[in-house]
């Protein structure tokens, strides 16, 4: 029997949007937030021990991308649509409609609204929907826009201290305040109108699991039913006094505001944990049972890439209960076996309790991915520096996604923009035109050929670089600008400072720290082929410029004298200070520069960050063949650590280069590591030492991996043996087999220590 599509709550958004289109921003925002919750809320399943699934539809809204349909700002996937009426799976009654809301939202959905926006100088740049068709992960182009309101890291601990009725009592306050004063009293209004929204979905959920809890056979399974629908009804009506009530509360409104960062847990559900179990309100199993569904909805939910829990680290209150919080969270980890998400977060510093990096070290020993281990006492400092950001606001930040930097509840800084420095690079080679289509894409800055010195071909790199750069941090700027005036979003601004005091929305003058980041991609490689161009064609002559291009232009085949001389230049990685200083150059010309944009935009801060998310190896298949040897197509290096296989002097040295790149000008740097697990296992004292030797060599973030190259080698024959192989990929992990073949590729190039 075919499926049918029942697309009425798209449907009703659709008219709650038209309904309100004349609106205030904040009451059209809350009258569709009321035809999309609970709609879109799934129903409770067999072993959840919280309330809170969604499937988002296909029209909506959100701040940004998420399974189930979630996408930036007010959205609809035309595509989903197109293909349910072309398999007929619509009913009759619904198709004329549909077809209207197709047409309707062309124009309508936030990402139109900044693409209509764009300057002259971004038109011929960046691509939009509406005039390139490009296939999904098709990015020839150097400087990528990307739409999203992504890191959102609410005020957890605020909702948790006064609860939905503290909330609204604060913002009804503000709203009279406002009326009084002649002031924008309808942002709260729609504030106020939203948590009723919030409240509708508690009583939903505690309906549901009421009469699931009626219909019931299995006593224990009754009992727990009814205990979440005792907990959803305290959520609708008080502030949460108990660790399973603050816990279905915080999880709730992370799904409704659309947040995929779940931040500091051991600070904000400490506290209600220790005096739960110092009470005997609840056991240590019952804590872990819950952490366990936790664990669960997450893994189900959220993608990859998302999903932050973050325990220790400077500048929490309480220390001695986040601890034992976080504790748990180690547990909850080791008990629910290995896994995808969440992207558990380990910060710490000297003088921490040491026993946390003890079992987090055991379990990425164990095969574990997480938790990613961040050092503040490299990092508060250098976020400070780079945020521009008093220290005691700085002890607040949260890496988010796959290693972006943001600061808890005070600073937004989604990453709105990509940037390909290796393809950046080749164009420069050829006077801005891309090789593979024959197309300008940069500034005309002459070809390699014309430039008597390295020195003026590395400017005419800057210059390109700084030329996409300028353009990626308008776009960021446009993307905040259009953003907040087509809405508030409400859910965020409640629990951002300093919205609510200021009577403005997130993204309209709101939020205390406005800033944004930049993903850049390919600067290892960027670096690497300037090393071997400086050397070969400036400095040693060994080959002409003339012969270089054409090297490159035929993918070496040919030309594998040339290629091999190209290979064997020196790499970053190797502690070698020929190749290594160049990687600090052009780290920090593209940091600063990246940094500067604060000077010519709105932005509080732009930054650059040094991540992966795959895009090492899907831009890549767009980049022909580079100086320093790699083939056309092929993968770049993963985030700031060296091309697979170029790392070649041992740990040791890879570590010496690793730290010298600045942490003080940039807004998140990822380090992928990967040792043998035979080697953890005999000498784990060893792996420890040159661990702690890394981090106080002023190493900021490691992602380490532990696992023998023979496994991966394995899976890519025995893929049904090796279902529970996990690695990293740069921000994230994922299930070896699952991936790609070139990614998997990519990833046994590494080096195994």
């Amino acid at each position: 029997m075919q499926k049918i599509d029942d697309f009425s709550m798209e449907l009703n958004f659709t008219e709650a949007y038209r309904k309100n289109i004349k609106e205030h921003t904040a009451i059209r925002e809350a009258r569709c937030h009321q035809a999309q919750f609970p709609a879109v809320l799934n129903e409770i399943q067999e072993k959840d021990r919280l309330a809170g699934r969604t499937f988002w539809g296909w029209v909506g809204f959100s701040p940004h991308n998420a399974p189930g349909g979630a996408a930036y700002g007010y959205f609809c996937h035309e595509q989903k649509i197109i293909e349910a009426i072309e398999r007929g799976n619509i009913p009759m009654e619904q198709r004329d409609g549909v077809h209207e809301m197709l047409h309707f939202w062309k124009k309508e959905t936030s990402k139109a609204k900044v693409e209509a926006a764009f300057t002259p100088k971004m038109l011929p740049v960046l691509f939009r929907d509406e005039i390139v068709s490009l296939p999904y992960n098709f990015k020839p182009l150097i400087a990528n826009p990307i739409y999203r309101m992504a890191g959102v890291f609410v005020d957890y601990d605020k909702l948790l201290r006064l609860g939905i009725p503290g909330l609204k009592t604060e913002i009804a306050g503000y709203r009279d305040k406002s009326k009084d004063s002649g002031g924008d009293w309808k942002l709260y209004e729609g504030m106020l109108i939203a948590l009723d929204v919030f409240v509708d979905s508690c009583r939903h959920y505690e309906m549901q699991a009421m009469q699931k809890a009626h219909i019931c056979a299995d006593s224990k399974r009754k009992e727990e039913l009814l205990q979440l629908a005792e907990v959803l009804k305290k959520n609708a009506v008080a502030k949460p006094e108990s660790f399973y009530e603050a816990l279905q509360l915080s999880w709730l409104y992370t799904l409704i505001c659309g947040s995929l960062e779940l931040g500091r847990v051991d600070v904000y559900l400490g506290d209600f944990y220790v005096h739960d179990i110092d009470n005997g309100i609840i056991t240590e199993e019952e804590a872990l049972s819950l952490m366990h569904s936790y664990w669960r909805l997450i893994n189900e939910l959220f993608r990859d890439v998302d999903g932050r829990v973050i325990i220790g680290g400077k500048g929490r209150r309480n220390e001695e209960n986040a601890d034992r919080f976080a504790f748990l969270v180690l547990e909850t980890m080791c008990t629910y076996g290995r896994a995808i998400l969440p992207q558990t977060t380990l910060r710490f510093y000297e003088g921490m309790n040491p026993g946390l990096m003890e079992k987090s070290i055991s379990l990425i020993g164990d095969g574990h991915t997480f938790p990613l281990l961040y050092n503040d006492d490299v990092l508060v400092p250098g976020v400070a520096a780079a945020h521009d950001v008093p220290v005691e606001d700085a002890e607040q930040y949260m890496p988010l996604g796959c290693g972006e930097i943001v600061i808890d509840h005070m600073g937004f800084g989604t990453p709105s923009g990509s940037l390909n420095v290796l393809k950046a690079l080749d164009i420069t080679l050829r006077d801005g035109v891309d090789q593979i289509t024959g197309k300008r894409l940069g500034l005309p800055t002459g070809d390699l050929n014309e430039f008597e010195t390295f020195e003026e071909f590395f400017d005419a790199f800057k210059k390109q670089l700084a030329f996409f750069i300028e353009i990626l941090a308008d776009h960021e700027e446009l993307e905040y600008v259009e953003s907040g005036k087509q809405a508030p979003y409400l859910y965020l601004s409640m629990l951002y400072d300093d919205c609510i005091a200021r009577g403005k929305g997130i993204f309209s003058g709101g939020i205390k720290y406005l800033g944004g980041s930049l993903e850049s991609f390919g600067s290892v490689n960027a670096a690497d082929s300037l090393t071997a161009i400086k050397k070969m064609v400036y400095d040693e002559k060994l080959i002409s410029a003339e012969r270089l291009i054409e090297a490159l232009n035929h993918n070496f085949v040919g030309y594998e004298k040339e290629h091999k001389m190209l290979k064997a230049c020196p790499k970053y990685g190797n502690d070698d200070a020929y190749a290594d200083d160049m990687m600090v150059e052009l780290h920090n010309y593209m940091c600063n520069t990246i940094r500067d944009q604060r000077e010519r935009t709105n932005l509080d801060w732009y930054l650059n960050v040094l991540i992966n998310n795959k895009q090492n190896t899907i831009l890549g298949r767009w980049v022909g063949a580079s100086a320093d040897g790699r083939k056309a197509g092929r993968e770049m290096a993963n985030a700031n650590t060296p091309a697979g296989g170029n790392d070649k002097k041992g740990i040791t040295a890879l570590i010496n280069s690793l730290v010298k790149p600045s942490h003080y000008i940039h807004a998140g740097s990822v380090q992928n590591m990967r040792f043998g697990r035979d080697f953890f296992i005999t000498s784990r004292p060893q792996f420890e030492v040159l661990l702690d030797t890394y981090f106080k060599k002023g190493g900021a973030q490691a992602m380490i991996t532990v696992i023998n190259r023979g496994d991966l080698e394995k899976a890519l024959t025995e893929p049904e043996n090796y279902k529970d192989l996990f690695v990293r990929i740069g921000g994230f992990s994922s299930r070896y087999i699952d991936l790609p073949r070139d990614v998997q590729m990519e990833i046994l190039s590494r080096v195994t220590y």
